[in-house]
């Protein structure tokens, strides 16, 4: 949408003036998927059931490159993300397939509020999950838009300490706006960052409740 990209260079020309590149963003600019790859380090298992992390939240360039897509748009990493996430996802659905017959999923993305995006300008995540589509091509999955609405504003759970508080801050906040197109098939969360787990839980439990997808797991670029 038009105003959308209103927002997003407003967003950024702020950014720009405020918070310059420092030296890890002006780095990024110019690095490849092998480098990248090759001065960071595997994420710890997840502390939830059916989802993969693939980087380690606290390597300094992981934070700097998600940083970088979150605040500063950059579609290079976007791409980057993309690599990254999809050769590992593309080898979990190829031994989902066989083990417990999950085929034929699709992506969907955790979503953000209206107000949050429209003062951003974009969901991150989106940007990651359209690099994935056009390196898939409908083979491996298909990536569908606007199956889950975030319905309020909520505290950043990286502000909130507290494990139950995390969770409290989250209940309730998503709703499926799309039933139909999620009905009987297998399901794949996309986001960037996974801390306590809390906000993939809580959008799990929302499809969950609806009764509608057959198997859902769930894929993140850091933990």
């Amino acid at each position: 949408m038009q105003i959308d990209k209103y927002f997003s260079k407003i967003h950024e020309f702020i950014l720009d003036v405020f918070i310059p590149l420092n030296k890890g963003q002006k780095y990024l600019k110019n690095i490849d998927l092998a480098e990248f790859l090759s001065l960071t380090e595997k994420a710890e298992i997840p502390p939830i059931k059916d989802t993969i992390s693939i980087l380690n939240y606290k390597n300094k360039l992981v934070k700097e490159a998600i940083w970088s897509l979150k605040f500063k748009n950059n579609q290079k990493i976007a791409k980057l993300f993309a690599q990254i996430i999809y050769d590992v996802l593309v080898e979990e659905l190829g031994d989902l397939k066989l083990s417990i017959n999950f085929d034929k999923p699709i992506l969907i993305t955790i979503p953000m509020t209206r107000k949050k995006q429209r003062e951003r300008g974009y969901n991150q995540v989106n940007l990651i999950a359209q690099e994935l589509a056009k390196l898939d091509n409908n083979n491996s999955f298909e990536y569908q838009k606007n199956i889950l609405k975030k319905t309020r504003e909520t505290l950043p759970q990286s502000r909130i300490r507290n494990k139950k508080d995390r969770k409290d801050n989250l209940k309730g906040c998503f709703k499926v706006i799309m039933p139909k197109r999620i009905k009987n098939r297998n399901i794949i969360l996309l986001d960037d960052v996974l801390t306590s787990g809390a906000t993939i839980q809580e959008v799990v439990s929302t499809l969950k409740k609806s009764r509608l997808p057959k198997k859902i797991m769930a894929i993140t670029l850091a933990h």
